[in-house]
């Protein structure tokens, strides 16, 4: 009887041992399994608003593709050239739109291409600084420039400069407007007052 015993404990112990292997050897490969990674959604720049245009610097990224990718500036024609698709037309076009027109010419040699496309440097939209400010001339935009930043990048007012006479000229479509600053209110901080800029415009500090 106590023969038969220890033959069924011995059985149960070996099964269980066995089950542990299993168990183990299941996890191991759960572990080691390889995971899928997924190429990155093609993407602009933080302002994929913004209309590129000549002499703009791009950073253009193609995955897996790094002939394909670098940076590279625009043309004064407004075009870009790459590898293996000749000129792209870029100027006009924001960063997201010129990475689709990029994708749309690669799938002819690449499948399923992921292409980002970011703006480095912006040099195709400046506003001008006139009159008493320390640095004169085109000062070129940043996103969102403001009349405090665009006075700040010029290095700021002269001391002969008269604050409440500054105003801004803007070209707009068969005519030109002359917008008045009120520029200690900007200073104190009133968004109202600090006015946004658009390319082209003229800040004149009598």
């Amino acid at each position: 009887m106590k023969s038969g015993i220890l033959v069924i404990l011995a059985f149960s112990v070996s099964g269980l041992y066995g089950q542990s292997q299993q168990d183990q050897s299941g996890g191991k490969n759960a572990q080691t399994a390889p995971v899928a990674v997924a190429p990155p959604a093609a993407a602009g720049s933080e302002a994929d608003g913004y209309v590129i245009g000549a002499t703009d610097v791009l950073t253009i990224t193609v995955w897996k593709e790094e002939k394909l990718s670098g940076t590279i500036l625009v043309r004064p024609d407004g075009m870009i050239s790459m590898a293996l698709i000749g000129d792209v037309q870029a100027s006009g076009l924001t960063p997201e739109q010129l990475a689709n027109q990029i994708s749309a010419k690669l799938k002819k040699f690449i499948q399923e291409p992921s292409v980002s496309v970011v703006i480095t440097q912006i040099h195709s939209k400046v506003v001008y600084m006139l009159g008493e400010v320390v640095r004169r001339g085109p000062v070129e935009m940043t996103p969102g420039m403001t009349l405090l930043t665009a006075i700040a990048s010029a290095g700021g007012l002269t001391d002969f400069a008269n604050s409440k006479k500054i105003y801004i000229l803007r070209n707009e479509p068969g005519s030109q407007q002359r917008i008045p600053v009120h520029y200690k209110e900007a200073l104190k901080g009133d968004r109202l007052f600090n006015l946004a800029l658009k390319p082209g415009d003229t800040i004149v500090v009598p």
